[in-house]
């Protein structure tokens, strides 16, 4: 065994595992590594797709393996259909865990970039985002088809849904799947761990940029600008020229306290979120269904935001099966200001996407409103009338913000006419 950098760690264990197993699991392999009898290495290959794709695996293996500069190991694999960049992961995760090493390697093991990287003028501070979708850091399954469901943004958790025996693992599913699924134009988000665990994750996951991190449970402005000072650094040090823009989760009640310090601390804060989970347990309240006892919390946060110049994004709706609530619950998020929520599955982004859609009339006269304003200046008048009423600037500007927001979200053409 060799090319691991000596990083101090605890000594070389017998063997390390990685993965899932058993016939219920799907996209995902099982992956044990431990010394070989001889100086060869040594695999052991089941898959239910090996007939098709066996000499695929056994290559995935084996370039992972070379990536890290290791020999002489007995890898055993057991597959359910898991793709080359989850073997991949699989592979690295329980070669770390047999080494006991952090990952400072002479080679690569990451597999060849195979998703498109986002273009740094297409990655916008106040893109629509209307939906963000989670999807747990260490469940691929989820994550290959994630964008035929059209988020507005997914978000690959490395924090609440990933054991705490597991992140290591899922650090380096997420890192992956940086480099290898198309989400099909949706924002590409990670949330991070808690600092000082969530410095590490930055470590895996800027090299292969991704276009938003998500800071939990934030609570001061200088956590903020910790996580902004580290990505700096590492989109300098790997040439990473598309912007990574921040997205604390504000969870406690000193979080909000603190909420326009968090949003106006560094101009890549692009837009503040709630977990009401963790806040109402904060608060020592029950979560209800009409939110009334975060309705100050979410106030605030809106109003802090829009100080700070930055989006307010609403906390997820727990209840899946409640379609009816949810449409309620964002509609109501739509009229205090804001702009979108969270999605804990699938089928909420059809309705979140109603929700925060501005109603036919809104458009209507959002649009009388656009082109009065372009009719005056073309006249070269200072004054813009509809009909009988002057319309102040203030008018105009949230005229033009909701038509634009309507135009990339698809709901009128180019000219303002409807989709």
């Amino acid at each position: 065994m060799a090319g691991l950098v000596d990083s101090g760690s605890e000594p070389t264990r017998t063997f390390g595992e990685a993965g899932r197993r058993g016939a219920d699991v799907r996209s995902d392999c099982w992956v044990r590594v431990e010394p070989a009898e001889g100086e060869k290495t040594e695999l052991n290959v089941s898959s239910k797709v090996g007939a098709l794709f066996g000499e695929s695996i056994r290559k995935t293996i084996l370039e992972t393996l070379h990536g890290l500069g290791a020999f002489g190991l007995a890898v055993t694999v057991e597959d359910q259909g898991a793709l080359p960049w989850v073997l991949a992961a699989r592979v690295e995760a329980a070669y770390l865990r047999f080494a006991g090493a952090k990952g400072e390697y002479e080679g690569d093991p990451r597999p060849l970039r195979t998703a498109p990287l986002p273009p740094p003028e297409g990655n916008s501070k106040d893109r629509l985002r209307r939906s963000r979708l989670y999807l747990p850091g260490n469940e691929p399954k989820f994550m290959v088809n994630a964008g035929l469901h059209t988020p507005d943004g997914v978000i690959l958790d490395l924090e609440d849904s990933v054991h705490p025996d597991e992140k290591d693992a899922a650090r380096l599913v997420v890192r992956n799947a940086l480099r290898c699924v198309d989400f099909q134009g949706g924002e590409r988000m990670v949330r991070i761990n808690q600092l000082p665990l969530g410095l590490e994750d930055l470590d895996a996951i800027v090299p292969e940029a991704p276009e938003l991190v998500l800071i939990p449970k934030a609570e001061t402005a200088e956590e903020v600008l910790e996580v902004a000072d580290r990505i700096m650094a590492l989109r300098q040090e790997n040439g990473v020229e598309s912007p990574v823009w921040l997205m604390p989760i504000l969870e406690s009640a000193l979080g909000l306290e603190n909420a326009f310090s968090i949003a106006a601390s560094n101009d890549t804060v692009a837009a503040l979120t709630i977990g009401l989970e963790d806040y109402t347990a904060d608060l020592g309240v029950v979560k209800t269904r009409d939110g009334s006892e975060t309705l100050w919390a979410r106030a605030r946060l809106v109003n802090a935001a829009k100080a700070a110049g930055v989006q307010a994004i609403d906390s997820v709706y727990g209840d899946v099966a409640d379609e009816e609530g949810l449409l309620v619950w964002g509609q109501r998020s739509r009229g205090m200001g804001f702009v979108g929520m969270g999605c804990i599955h699938p089928r909420q982004i059809r309705v979140i996407h109603s929700a925060f859609a501005p109603t036919s009339v809104e458009l209507e006269r959002a649009l009388r409103i656009v082109a009065a304003f372009e009719k005056a200046q073309a006249e070269g008048l200072g004054v813009v009338s509809l009909g009988t009423k002057m319309i102040d600037r203030p008018v105009v500007l949230r005229a033009q913000k909701l038509v634009e927001q309507a135009r990339e979200a698809g709901l009128i053409g180019e000219e303002g006419e409807d989709e």
